[in-house]
């Protein structure tokens, strides 16, 4: 027991110590500039410090491994001597070629690897779709980054749930790092060779499989723990590829790895745009519309179980509330209310003139629906905010819903699947996993990310926010039964 204890202490003077390591070379960071933090008048209203205590009971059964840990993070603290910190992943190319992004060139992947850390983080990025000939070649001559990698960077640095500084990223900053760059214009989905009719390969399916098998061959293999993340396209990603994973892994024998998932900005509602546009291309597209369309264009597989519950209709399973019923492994998932690529293809205009009241009434349907949609997700975060992706935000720490922030969030699910896995099916007191805000509005949570706006970049507050939308004061305040000046403080603090 005292040697536990000794360890325990040794431990937390080394974290301290990486802290303050850390802090002292951040500003070496090219990072950008952190969002201004909530107001105090909220943060009175929870912890006013958050903390994330130290958990040894996942090291309770290995004290030798526990005990090599500590080594190599004090090993880790040495470089805090030298003038730069290596904080980047670099860029590996799959080893097998004849798995490509949609022009032909390598797909491949970052990493930075962290020595002795049994978990891993594999992160697949976003940035909509193409499902098309024409609107492929319209997205290769203006996003080029996200069809081809003759023009990747040798190294990434890592921000949000990335990054290896433990201010940022409290709970992940010592895992294993792995980013996967989009390039295959397909929700991650696709599994067809370029042709001559559709002129690009859509192998997104296949890039996570061969980076997985990659990984394996660098450590993956004596992994405890696979996060397989991911934002926007690469959230919806998870949600059909995480499944998949988890079987390669068994199938090769590795029964020992845990796969779960992390959605942010992947649950996309299949609903009617405010008013109908014809489809030509991803952001004017119904929902619907351009994954019927792109599901055969791209040969994208779904997981089986679902693709059974839609026969024919396969393309029910690229939206999170159709495809989750049938997914085994655990997912965590974060989602704005008011997510903007949703409104975006639901032809809601946010800039320019305040928003009419048919559009307003539109966006709090949208949070209603969004709401209902998630009430039997068993582990999320659901702020009630106007954005759209961000769990690699440096700003990810700040948000919070009903006191808890993301991070923390994250924490409390890691410790109840651990907790499940040794038969204590209660979860942690005091630590939710089920975050969903109840105000009706955009924004209506103060420490949302800030909004600026588009023209004067000046940032604006909840009011001026919900004025530019069309937020209507007293008619708001009359229908609460209560004095439009009481409804104005209660925005102002965040009440």
């Amino acid at each position: 027991m005292g040697f536990k204890i000794v360890s325990s202490v040794l431990l937390l003077v080394l974290m301290q110590s990486g802290v303050l390591c850390a802090r002292r070379f951040r500003g070496g960071r090219n990072s950008q500039p952190r969002r201004t933090p909530p107001s105090p008048t909220y943060r009175d209203r929870g912890d006013t410090t958050e903390s994330f205590p130290l958990d040894f009971t996942a090291v309770e059964d290995n004290m030798d491994n526990f005990m090599t840990q500590v080594k190599n993070l004090a090993q880790s603290l040495y470089p805090c001597s030298a003038q730069k910190l290596d904080y980047d992943m670099k860029l590996n190319f799959l080893e097998n070629t004849s798995v490509t992004c949609n022009d032909g060139s390598p797909a491949g992947y970052y990493l930075k690897e962290s020595r002795g850390s049994r978990r891993w983080l594999i992160f697949l990025e976003g940035g909509w779709y193409c499902f098309n000939k024409e609107n492929c070649d319209s997205r290769y001559e203006t996003m080029r980054r996200l069809m081809s990698s003759s023009k990747w960077a040798q190294t990434k640095t890592g921000t949000g749930i990335l990054s290896p500084l433990p201010e940022e990223n409290p709970h992940w900053w010592n895992a294993n790092m792995v980013f996967v760059p989009y390039c295959s214009s397909d929700v991650w989905s696709g599994a067809s060779a370029k042709t001559e009719q559709s002129g690009y390969a859509f192998m997104g399916s296949l890039i996570i499989q061969e980076v997985v098998k990659d990984l394996l061959t660098k450590g993956l293999d004596n992994a405890k723990v696979l996060l397989l993340a991911g934002s926007s396209a690469g959230g919806t990603g998870v949600l059909l590829n995480v499944d998949h994973v988890a079987e390669q892994l068994e199938g090769l024998g590795h029964t020992g790895i845990n796969v779960r998932g992390l959605a942010d900005s992947g649950w996309f509602l299949d609903n009617k745009q405010y008013h109908y546009s014809d489809c030509v291309d991803a952001i004017s597209c119904a929902p619907t519309e351009v994954i019927k369309r792109g599901i055969k264009y791209w040969g994208g597989l779904v997981p089986e179980k679902c693709r059974q519950a839609h026969e024919g209709e396969e393309w029910n399973c690229f939206f999170g509330y159709r495809v989750f019923p049938s997914i085994k492994s655990p997912v965590f998932i974060v989602q704005w209310l008011f997510d903007e690529a949703q409104l975006t293809v639901d032809n809601i205009q946010l800039t320019g003139q305040p928003v009419q009241e048919g559009q307003w009434r539109y966006i709090q349907n949208l949070g209603i629906e969004l709401r209902n949609t998630l009430k039997d997700v068993p582990a999320m975060f659901a702020p009630a905010c106007l954005s759209h992706e961000v769990i690699t935000r440096n700003y990810w720490i700040d948000v919070q819903v009903k006191g808890t922030s993301l991070p923390r969030a994250l924490h409390c699910w890691d410790r109840s699947l651990h907790d499940n896995s040794r038969n204590n099916k209660s979860p942690p007191k005091g630590c939710p996993v089920h975050l969903i805000d109840s105000c009706p509005w955009p924004h209506c949570n103060p420490t949302c990310p800030t909004i600026r706006d588009q023209f004067t970049g000046q940032e604006m507050n909840v009011i001026q926010f919900l004025m530019h939308m069309g937020f209507d004061v007293q008619k708001m305040a009359q229908q609460q039964g209560m004095d439009p000046s009481k409804l104005l403080g209660m925005l102002s603090s965040g009440s």
